[in-house]
């Protein structure tokens, strides 16, 4: 059987072969021998500058080229593995931690989009501050010692807003995004040379020190190339040649997207096989459930990559973060872009995911002197219907016998690709035993150094979980710890239609974005209708409502009457049928347009537009229907309170603010405001806004994004999930029957000790009564290792000719609360045959009576700490039995909580 046919069946589209341009980097600059450090990523560091992510020259000067095996840094060949970051979707004060925590976990590049609409908010006005800041970014992944992978697109879809496009983008007259179109690819080529001038200008290219490697023109273009026919052909020819004017030289490598890359082979022999996006969890939606991607099924996928000849793996995401103000992309993304990925959305350590991906990280690194020192395929052995073996060593192995006495370099992927059995397979003179659906990965060719489906780190539990509920007509407010807020709420009423002087009337329905230009979620279109003393009275005699009907409606559409809201309608050009109530006489009429995220995907993103289509109709009078279409209508963009920026603390006087009154709760348009101290410590911090309905929320002037309290369908959230089979975001969904969404992140840089001010734009009511503050940490930790597990990855060394060794030690259990804590208690410990799992464990019929003490006197008190599992340590309770050792342990909290302030 060939190795390909082994490849799991995808249950996805096709993956997406995103033509990539990677800007190779350094092919101007002469050659500099180097020699490789230990540490991942590392060429070699120039101490000076390489400290706070502000100096000069990160690395000696070395070339970037490739070969069909690999990307050669420095005249040596690498295997990868990258962790995508997006800068934006985190504070300046985060990325330190973010990166370090990226180069823990194994990662030796760090990747991001470039994202034009935050760059370049305005034709020709360029933002690099703040969240924006790539140079200070760039120079932090150096100072680290990791590389850079520059996605500069400049289209990054990204679930960002509008794919990262800038909306003035789409006014230059005749403009057609991503095809050969001259406004288009002018506005292009000035900003991918911008940025390009200022990389160059700060020496980030790693020819100049830095640490910039590759770099992307486009993104996912063979998704969408068809729908431009020729046009998309000339226009990918076109970027290729712009990119290599850029001086930095391009070549072309096909690469994939999709969470399965290991039967993906480039368009050439002489291209290595890259993994640009490894989905390593899915995007939600408001109103959907929450995908999660067990981390047996990642690492599979992982090891399946390099086991196939994969080279350079990049996590989408390693940690994903924050859809910040309104950048999250559309049609109707939540705010959280937490992505399941292994950094939480907070920053902190998703366990066991992060820690089982750093287990493999270092299982490939030990390989890698035998990955690359195969320059054809790799020797394949059949071992079974659905399993196989690929050896790489740099001589030819007799995989029917040991090789333990060999000096060769020799490394070894064992696959078992049915998702169903354990398998025994026989090779190298051993019998080894596969899980379902895993992969197991023998650096010498002999000892299992780790298996994809055996995990050995711990699970933590957070004291916020993603998607956990903080309100709802089921669920108690979890506080967790109290409240922070005040009990005092004021109250301001938002006007309903027209209310500024920008304001202005014109003849028909006009397109949503072409009239707000994005700098408001919101656009009200408001006219007049004179209704009848015989329509009134036809309406009483049939017991019937007028309706008023829009052909297509996107993201939101509110109808108010009369200055009161008559219902609602949400969809993606869906189409709308409210009853109204009109009385005898004129009855204002306004529709408000609500945006929920610009369409970021897709052909013809400049034609997809915003608002209403159609025709807008009366109907159901008795004359027959009113086409409104045509009529006069008065706009008015975005809100009172959004543009008099009520939501500063230095514009309070800007708004009447009264104290909040019992039936404010219920009252749709409605700002809310408070004042509330922070809590003690330095853990993030999480605002439960699940009593409200939708609106946006602002804390000390920054807005934290939009919140909406819609609620998942009660359908589609497994009671388990099994790792073992191809996965798809639809597979091991959660949060089934609750809102989407309910803790939005504040980061802790965006909070002073005392008196900060919350402010929230309430679209259809809530009670902030209800609101809660939560530090998010790890509560509880727990782990379960067997006698017979692996001995620890920090085992394994390599000898002087990169063979792997390995000293034979115990397997060992291994706890670790986040930083600034400690373990507080031991609430389970039994060696023996403990049953169950995290937060379930129960002693079995086999135990020792001293683990709970052993146990407690080696963690309490840590902040980490690490135990063998052997006999030598806890006795042994029962004879030829293989016992496992099962720990449970609280984290220390943080402060003590404060009680709620009375005064504002």
């Amino acid at each position: 059987m060939p190795a390909a046919s082994l490849s799991p069946p995808s249950r996805w589209p096709p993956p997406p072969l995103g033509l990539l341009s990677l800007l190779h980097l350094g092919c101007l600059a002469a050659s500099v021998p180097l020699r490789a450090a230990e540490a991942a990523g590392v060429l070699r560091q120039v101490v000076d500058g390489a400290g706070d992510g502000d100096g000069g020259t990160f690395f000696e000067p070395f070339n970037v080229t490739y070969d069909h095996r690999a990307v050669i840094l420095g005249g040596k060949r690498r295997m990868l593995v990258s962790a995508g970051l997006h800068y934006p979707r985190a504070t300046p004060e985060m990325w330190p931690s973010l990166i370090a925590k990226c180069k823990e976990g194994g990662a030796d590049v760090i990747e991001t989009y470039i994202f034009w609409n935050g760059h370049e908010p305005a034709k020709g006005q360029y933002y690099f501050e703040g969240r924006f800041d790539i140079v200070k970014f760039a120079k932090l992944v150096a100072a680290e010692g990791l590389f850079l992978f520059l996605r500069i697109g400049p289209y990054a879809c990204a679930e960002w807003n509008f794919g990262g496009f800038p909306v003035w983008l789409r006014d230059i007259p005749g403009i057609e995004f991503r095809t050969d179109n001259e406004p288009y690819k002018a506005e292009m080529q000035t900003f991918v040379t911008k940025i390009v001038n200022i990389m160059k200008e700060e020496k980030l290219y790693s020819w100049q020190g830095g640490p910039i490697i590759l770099q992307q023109i486009e993104n996912e273009y063979g998704n969408i190339q068809d729908h431009y026919g020729q046009a998309g052909k000339r226009y990918m020819l076109w970027a290729a040649q712009m990119a290599l004017a850029l001086d930095t030289g391009v070549p072309w490598l096909d690469t994939c997207n999709a969470f399965y890359c290991d039967g993906f082979k480039p368009n050439s022999y002489n291209k290595p096989t890259i993994w640009t996006e490894d989905w390593d969890g899915w995007y939600a939606d408001w109103g959907e459930p929450l995908p999660h991607r067990p981390a047996q099924d990642s690492a599979f996928a992982i090891a399946r990559f390099y086991q196939r000849g994969g080279s350079l793996q990049n996590y989408y995401m390693y940690f994903g973060g924050t859809n910040f103000e309104r950048t999250a992309g559309g049609p109707r993304q939540i705010t959280s872009y937490d992505y399941d990925a292994p950094i939480d959305e907070y920053g902190i350590l998703r366990q066991p995911k992060w820690g089982h991906l750093k287990d493999l990280h270092a299982a490939i690194k030990l390989c890698e002197p035998a990955l690359i020192a195969v320059d054809g395929s790799p020797q394949y052995v059949k071992l079974g219907p659905m399993q196989e073996a690929h050896v790489y060593s740099s001589g030819k192995v007799h995989t029917n016998g040991s090789i333990s006495e060999n000096a060769q370099i020799c490394s070894a992927f064992l696959a078992n690709i049915d998702e169903h059995k354990y398998v025994s397979v026989w090779i190298f003179g051993k019998s080894y035993s596969l899980p379902p659906w895993s992969v197991s990965i023998l650096p010498d060719c002999e000892n299992v150094a780790f298996n994809t489906a055996r995990v050995g780190t711990q699970t933590s539990v957070f004291t916020v979980e993603s998607g956990s509920p903080s309100y709802s007509s089921r669920h108690k407010p979890r506080t967790l710890g109290g409240p922070y807020l005040s009990s005092t709420w004021w109250t301001s009423k938002e006007p309903i239609g027209k209310w500024g002087e920008d304001s202005f009337a014109a003849q028909g329905i006009l397109e949503h974005l072409n009239v707000t230009k994005d700098i408001s979620d919101y656009l009200s279109y408001t006219t007049s209708v004179n209704i009848s003393d015989e329509d009134v009275a036809y309406w009483n005699s049939k017991g019937v409502l007028p309706s008023l009907t829009i052909d297509q409606i996107r993201d939101v559409a509110r109808v108010f009457v009369n200055g009161k809201l008559a219902g609602s309608k949400v969809g993606h050009w869906v189409s709308l049928n409210q009853p109204v109530q009109l009385v005898q006489g004129p009855n204002e009429l306004t529709l408000l347009s609500e945006i929920v995220g610009l369409q970021n995907y897709g052909a013809f993103l400049e034609k997809d537009g915003a608002g209403f289509r159609g025709q807008v109709k009366l109907t159901g009078l008795s004359n027959g229907d009113i086409d409104l279409t045509n009529s006069l209508w008065t706009y008015q963009i975005g809100l009172k309170g959004e543009f008099s920026r009520i939501y500063s603390p230095e514009n309070q006087e800007y708004a009447k603010w009264s104290s909040m009154q019992n039936d404010d709760t219920q009252t749709p348009f409605t700002w809310f405001k408070t004042m509330f101290d922070a809590p003690e410590g330095n853990d993030p911090v999480a605002i439960g806004l699940g009593s409200m309905g939708k609106g946006q929320a602002w804390v000390n002037g920054h807005l934290i994004g939009r919140y909406w309290s819609i609620v998942a369908p009660e359908s589609g959230c497994p009671s388990s999930c099994n790792y073992a089979g191809t996965y798809g975001d639809s597979k091991c969904r959660s949060n089934c029957g609750m809102a989407t969404q309910s803790w939005y992140h504040i980061p802790r840089e965006w909070l002073q000790e005392s008196g900060n001010l919350l402010v929230l734009f309430e679209e259809t009511g809530g009670d902030p009564s209800q609101i809660s503050l939560q530090v998010h940490y790890t509560k509880t930790i727990c782990s379960k290792i067997s006698e017979t597990y692996y001995p620890p990855l920090s085992s394994w060394s390599r000898a002087v000719n990169g063979r792997a060794t390995r000293n034979t030690v115990a397997p060992e259990l291994h706890l670790q609360c986040d930083e600034g804590h400690v373990i507080l208690k031991i609430t389970f410990a039994s060696y023996g045959t403990p049953s169950g799992d995290c937060q379930n464990f129960s002693v079995g019929n086999c135990h020792a009576s001293t683990t709970l003490d052993l146990v407690t006197e080696a963690c309490v008190g840590n902040n980490k700490c690490s135990i063998s599992v052997t006999n030598d340590v806890f006795g042994d309770p029962c004879r030829k039995v293989v016992k496992d050792l099962a720990v449970e342990a609280e984290c220390s909290p943080p402060s003590a909580t404060k009680e709620p302030r009375d005064d504002m």
